[in-house]
């Protein structure tokens, strides 16, 4: 018979511990490599787009546990205009971006793709953004891109950024 800490230890090891605020045990990804968060390793740093006075600021913790926490906000002369709090997560078997603009309700985006160069994320049913992607361009550049097709149109954003110290 297994003491209590040792069968929270085998549960632990073996990935079926429950989840901060999940009834349900954490679940294993099928169809994607175990490691699937890891490989977005390349967004990991500190990243800024400058516009005149408007600087956006966005930067992402390297993946560890399943994970990787980023945050983002935008600040135009001496006011900030935006912010956001970002997360890449294993959730239900698949890779989910998660978006919480403004510290709002968290919306879902699930992968589509996910590379050494690029990441897609799509949520349909969102109205905009539908499609969130990034691209590696270089060891110290990426594009971030938001869009949604309205009405039968694309409407989308790209967002060029450059790798920065981060402060």
């Amino acid at each position: 018979m297994q003491t209590p800490i040792l069968a929270v230890l085998t549960l632990l090891m073996a990935g079926a511990w429950p989840t901060v605020g999940s009834s349900s045990p954490r679940l294993r990804l099928d169809g994607l490599k175990r490691d699937a968060v890891t490989g977005l390793g390349w967004m990991a740093g500190c990243w800024q787009q400058r516009n005149g006075t408007r600087v956006t600021d966005e930067q992402w913790m390297h993946p560890a546990g399943g994970s990787m926490i980023g945050m983002s906000r935008t600040v135009a002369g001496d006011r900030m205009r935006a912010w956001e709090a970002l997360r890449i997560v294993e959730e239900e078997g698949r890779v989910v971006y998660v978006a919480q603009p403004g510290g709002g309700p968290a919306t879902r985006f699930a992968a589509s793709h996910l590379s050494d160069t690029l990441a897609v994320f799509g949520n349909p049913a969102h109205d905009f953004p539908q499609r969130i992607a990034y691209r590696r361009v270089g060891a110290d550049s990426m594009v971030a891109s938001i869009s949604a097709v309205r009405n039968g149109n694309e409407q989308r954003m790209d967002i060029p950024m450059r790798r920065i110290v981060c402060e």
